[in-house]
């Protein structure tokens, strides 16, 4: 099975940057191994007027059976199985028809590439270019029309399906279920490949391999920009989750919580954190009306605004939801995000898009790369800085360092913290006893582990502290979230529950975990 990606070009912008965008270069041919045989990566064509990569996948039918077998081929198509291979292991169309195998290819092969990332040239990537995809052999179940439903409104010009005949010595026998597929239009090569990733085995209809929860986080990544908002999401991923209806519902309500987003006026979630199940961006649960995602966010856009901060610090930003929505909003002069990760920053740029903001907008972000255990003094003198669901992502030794860091050093007029409140945990049915909502949680604290953290903080930095829930507020366990607002003692105090009793000053700052305070 094969497909072909050209390009044409000029002498001043030649063909040939698809070598550089592909990271494979034009004047040789490559060898990959895959878990099913080989993938080849060669060149028919190279100039600057025209240039064509062909991806070959060369299947070891053997190797296909062979792993097929406990890895869920023979449980049928409703849990990620492949019908045609458990079916005649042995004579099937796996070699020959672009399938989940290929696409699997093509997301090792071309990984660099799918991500939009190229250290020798990195202005390419975000160029839309001419392109032409060929697939000679594809695999359509729902026919031409699918094919067109599912491309058509993906910024292709052309969507040109040519039916297969079953045998083109016997017309009568009439069509087999294969296309020739030929796309062309101007898109980003890694808007088009992240396409073929997800619709190849979603038109197949059919997966190699075992679909897991981790399927559903691959999903999303490949759509970001594009599935939520697409008229079929909701075919697309059922069948690319093969119909798990437990994965399909987690993969639904996250796009939905994409759709919310798009509708206010920003990107897609992309949830590169998230797991599985029906759990928010940061592994926790969802209320049915509003995402808690979205009531957290409104609730430290509300305190913010109270507090009359105009700049303000998002420390642990993320993937940049909470950048984005300060955005929005005019009254936010000067946002600064800042995280350690260096994926997650890129990510947060892509999400905010700052080549198409006017210089007025674009001169209001920044983004910075630094931890938090660190003093830096490009924080100090902003009105508010926020850690939103940063805390129980620390080991809790390392906490005085970042209470320091924000409290002591940067000293902003107000500072709200938001942690999942653990005793809520027994209301989410789907999360066992005992565990935290994210695999990375170092702690979850109840509420009065809570307040007697922020209570000797505040008592230690000169800060007053009042106490808020986020979410509805369950009377026996309280709210899924809770949120502590600082304000600096030369300040007029927030509003909310304010902190009971002395607070301690002693050098035990934190509780441990699953201590009584």
């Amino acid at each position: 099975m094969f497909l072909t990606i050209s390009t044409t070009g000029t002498t001043e912008k030649p063909a040939t940057d698809l070598g550089f965008l592909l990271h494979k270069h034009p004047g040789r041919t490559q060898a990959f191994a895959t878990s099913h045989g080989t993938a080849h990566v060669f060149y028919p064509e190279a100039t600057d007027q025209r240039c064509t990569a062909a991806l070959l996948l060369e299947v070891d039918p053997v190797a296909l059976v062979r792993r097929g077998q406990g890895q869920g081929q023979g449980q049928g198509k409703g849990r990620g199985g492949a019908p045609d291979a458990a079916l005649a292991q042995y004579v099937n169309d796996r070699p020959y028809a672009a399938s989940s195998l290929l696409a699997v290819a093509l997301g090792g092969v071309f990984r660099t590439a799918l991500k939009g990332r190229c250290e020798a040239r990195p202005e390419l990537p975000g160029q839309a270019r001419p392109l032409r995809i060929e697939i000679p052999v594809l695999p359509a179940r729902g026919g031409a029309d699918l094919v067109r439903r599912l491309f058509g409104p993906l910024g292709w010009d052309s969507v040109e399906t040519t039916p297969i005949a079953l045998d083109e010595h016997f017309p009568a026998w009439g069509d087999s279920r294969y296309l020739r597929l030929v796309l062309e239009g101007g898109l980003r090569l890694e808007d088009a490949l992240r396409q073929l990733y997800v619709l190849l085995p979603v038109l197949d209809d059919s997966k190699h391999y075992w679909v897991a929860p981790d399927e559903v986080d691959k999903l999303l990544r490949a759509g970001d920009g594009w599935l939520a908002a697409h008229p079929e999401h909701a075919l697309i991923t059922a069948r690319y989750l093969a119909r798990h209806k437990r994965l399909t519902r987690s993969a639904m309500e996250r796009l939905e919580l994409a759709r919310l987003a798009e509708a206010d006026g920003s990107e897609a979630e992309e949830l590169d954190n998230a797991v599985g199940g029906a759990a928010g961006p940061d592994g926790e649960p969802r209320e049915r009306s509003v995402p808690l995602a979205v009531r957290r966010r409104d609730a430290l856009l509300a305190a913010l605004r109270e507090a009359g901060a105009a700049r303000v610090l998002d420390l642990g930003c993320g993937e940049g939801q909470l950048v984005q929505a300060l955005l929005r909003d005019t009254a936010f002069t000067e946002i600064v995000g800042v995280d350690v990760s260096v994926r997650a920053l890129t990510t947060a740029t892509r999400r905010l898009r700052p080549e198409r903001m006017g210089e007025r907008q674009s001169s209001r972000v920044r983004l910075l790369q630094g931890s938090l255990a660190y003093t830096d003094k490009r924080l100090a003198g902003y009105d508010a800085a926020v850690l939103s669901e940063v805390i129980e992502h620390l080991d809790l030794p390392r906490l005085p360092a970042l209470e320091y860091a924000v409290f002591g050093s940067a000293r902003p007029r107000t500072v709200l913290v938001t942690t999942p409140n653990v005793e809520y945990n027994v209301r989410w049915e789907s999360l066992p006893a005992g565990r935290v909502r994210h695999r990375d949680h170092r702690f979850e604290w109840t509420r009065a582990e809570f307040r007697a953290w922020a209570d000797r903080v505040a008592a230690r930095h000169g800060y007053a502290v009042a106490y808020r829930p986020v979410g509805d507020e369950d009377p026996e366990v309280g709210p899924p979230t809770q949120m502590a607002v600082f304000t600096r003692a030369d300040e007029p105090a927030a509003t909310g529950t304010p902190a009971t009793g002395t607070p301690a000053t002693d050098t035990a700052d934190t509780p441990k975990e699953g201590e009584a305070a």
